[in-house]
């Protein structure tokens, strides 16, 4: 499921699935099944850190990890999986910028938040305003405010990916082009 195309001013509320520093794409898309049918590779997310991840992440849940999530090899298969599960957003200390590229690319929020980690357990309820980068605990009530993205990059993202956000431009200038030949 595609948790993508949504307004990012408004917030989302997910369930925290809390990961630990370097968090690699090794561990998010496991290697042997690289070349696997999505609905195979998204059954082998985290599984050798988080060997229940697969089964019982649910769509709206948030990532939240430490320094260097994403680091390894560029993948990405890494945020697809993710976000095939349905998770909303990754919210982390710091990403290596490969993966943090291919998450904002496929549709799926990557926010950089330093001291974030600190703030969460697993299980806790957060609310992300993704274009304000703003994440609040909703049981401790503490707020951080991560490292806004770009206006480019929000608009990816509220597009649902540059593929979907090149789809659109390309229908709206048919559109434009049709009407002026008519």
């Amino acid at each position: 499921m595609r948790v993508t195309g949504r307004p990012l001013r408004q917030p989302l509320v997910g369930r925290v699935w809390k990961l630990g520093d370097d968090i690699s794409t090794d561990l998010l898309a496991p290697g042997p099944y690289a070349v696997a049918p999505l609905e195979e590779r998204k059954r082998h997310v985290l599984e050798s850190v988080r060997p229940e991840f697969a089964k019982e992440v649910r769509p709206g849940d948030v990532v939240v990890a430490g320094r260097n999530f994403g680091c390894g090899s560029s993948r990405e298969t890494a945020p697809e999986g993710l976000q095939a599960l349905g998770v909303a957003c990754v919210v982390a200390e710091s990403f290596a910028r490969i993966f943090f590229r291919n998450s904002v690319a496929l549709g799926l929020p990557a926010i950089p938040c330093p001291g974030v980690s600190r703030m969460f357990e697993d299980g806790d309820l957060v609310e992300v305003v993704v274009a304000e980068a703003r994440v609040h605990n909703l049981r401790t009530g503490e707020t951080a405010r991560g490292q806004p993205l770009p206006p480019v990059m929000l608009e990816i993202l509220e597009a649902g990916g540059v593929l979907e956000l090149l789809r659109a431009r390309s229908a709206r200038q048919r559109a434009t082009v049709g009407g002026e030949e008519k």
